[in-house]
């Protein structure tokens, strides 16, 4: 697990840790090297901007971000290339999955907003490993959604930097930024790279004390 350094309850798992969604053993036996339970809240990802609040373990339903005021309770979204974002708050933790779909539909920004709104101020955010322009080919029509991100693949097509637009959105926040690219890590899941069905968590919860 990859632990951004200064979050009191925030890792992001690697090919390694296997797949926390369905492996429950697995899920476990991370959770006890995390110190948290092991019933942790999921979405299922849509690639939107719908954020949920949880209460309870399990899954909350067709969303893309997660945010939970109850201490002890794990959030979690899967990704291999999409961007993992956690975001610590006063009081508030929330997990964020952005594709390019959801980075563009403001999944982000909405995280932000419903942080703020029932009174937990943003303070720090870290961002996961994700493909990175070097790897991520994409058309013309993703390329317009992001005005200044474009960018070039190590192949000479056009690409974009969804994690730097990302972190353009949590500017004025604490961030931490993974340098790895799943494309080319091997510790790392990579649907682009091996059509895996095979996704890392970002997990994020309030400690007990």
């Amino acid at each position: 697990m990859i632990h951004p350094p200064g979050f009191v309850g925030a890792a992001f798992g690697t090919a390694e840790s296997g797949d926390l969604r369905s492996d429950r053993i697995r899920r476990e036996q991370v959770a006890a090297e995390l110190g948290i339970p092991a019933d942790w809240s999921f979405v299922h990802q849509v690639h939107g901007s719908t954020i949920l609040e949880a209460h309870a373990a399990g899954n909350l339903g067709d969303a893309d971000a997660i945010f939970v005021r109850r201490r002890g309770l794990p959030i979690a979204v899967a990704t291999a290339d999409c961007v993992p974002i956690i975001i610590e708050a006063v009081g508030a933790v929330a997990v964020v999955h952005a594709g390019w779909r959801g980075a563009a539909a403001g999944v982000v920004p909405a995280a932000l907003a419903a942080l703020a709104a029932t009174g937990c101020e943003p303070q720090r955010a870290a961002i996961g490993p994700a493909i990175g322009p070097c790897c991520y080919e994409v058309g013309q029509e993703v390329t317009e959604q992001f005005s200044g991100y474009a960018a070039e693949t190590t192949w000479g097509s056009p690409s974009v930097d969804v994690p730097s637009y990302v972190a353009a959105q949590l500017a004025g926040l604490e961030l931490w930024k993974s340098p790895e690219c799943t494309f080319t890590s091997a510790r790392l899941n990579s649907w682009r790279r091996d059509a895996t069905d095979r996704r890392q968590v970002a997990v994020a919860w309030l400690p007990m004390n």
